[in-house]
């Protein structure tokens, strides 16, 4: 069984375990609740989970490779309860030395790091796919130079996971404005939405409409800097040639939120 690769709106910051004061109460939920479900409505229940986390940048593509990855409580300015949320998932050095393998065999540098711990945009989205915490997860660095095209390339290096029981996914927002978040902005990230819906649907264009993601309406009203954005290319790198479509649509905040699936049939 092949595994999809998915692109997930984590949320902000650790919104999912807190009273939400910042709009409605309700705000998250519906991310919430599809989140929750992320990992029952695959194909075939994963044998571990590889995150690109829109929360971590390293010169060269770099595998966090600890068995026992510590929590990186990587926000600021939230509820003290939130400082003490538990994500207890294993780690997986065969998988990060998979990971590497793959990337170098395609030319790829890469780099580990032992010691570091699951971001938020790892643990808090899991907490809530995977509570039992009994799934290995590895998380992946974005380069930090955010080159589309190298995130791409990145990704295609890790299709074979597919085929091995890794679900490879992208954590980041579709939408990623933090003077952004009103109502001035709803219309622009809905056409932004629109554009990328477009854009992911068809493969035979996909890779060329990411490569230049900023021509897109609205495209750095949507991403002053596209760190929120580039999981998403590794994620339709590792389908490439397979189709992609939106898994999840929401307005949070006042703007278009979404999440993608890549690989199965429309």
């Amino acid at each position: 069984m092949t595994l999809p690769t998915l692109f997930i709106p984590h949320g902000a910051g650790p919104c999912f375990f807190m009273d939400w004061t910042r709009g409605p109460a309700d705000t998250w939920d519906r991310t919430a609740a599809w989140l929750k479900g992320l990992v029952a409505n695959l194909p075939e229940r994963p044998k571990a989970i590889l995150v690109v986390s829109g929360h971590w940048e390293a010169p060269v593509f770099t595998v966090g490779s600890s068995p026992r990855p510590p929590m990186l409580f990587d926000y600021y300015g939230f509820p003290e309860e939130t400082y003490r949320l538990r994500f207890d998932a294993p780690g997986s050095p065969a998988l990060a030395k998979r990971v590497r393998e793959l990337l170098e065999k395609a030319g790829v540098s890469t780099a580990e790091a032992v010691e570091r711990g699951y971001d938020h945009g790892v643990f808090v989205p899991l907490l809530l796919a995977t509570p039992d915490a009994d799934i290995p997860v590895v998380q992946l660095s974005l380069r930090h130079d955010l080159d589309p095209e190298a995130h791409l390339a990145a990704g295609r290096a890790l299709a074979p996971l597919r085929d091995e029981g890794v679900l490879i996914v992208g954590s980041g927002m579709s939408w990623h404005n933090m003077a952004g978040f009103s109502p001035a902005f709803t219309a622009k990230s809905q056409a932004f939405d629109a554009w990328l819906e477009t854009a992911i649907a068809d493969p035979a264009t996909r890779d060329a409409a990411l490569a230049h993601w900023d021509r897109a309406p609205y495209a750095r009203d949507a991403h002053p800097r596209e760190e929120h954005l580039a999981p998403l290319f590794v994620a339709a790198g590792a389908a490439q040639g397979e189709p992609g479509r939106v898994a999840f649509r929401d307005v949070a905040m006042d703007v278009a939120l979404s999440g993608y699936e890549f690989g199965v049939a429309a």
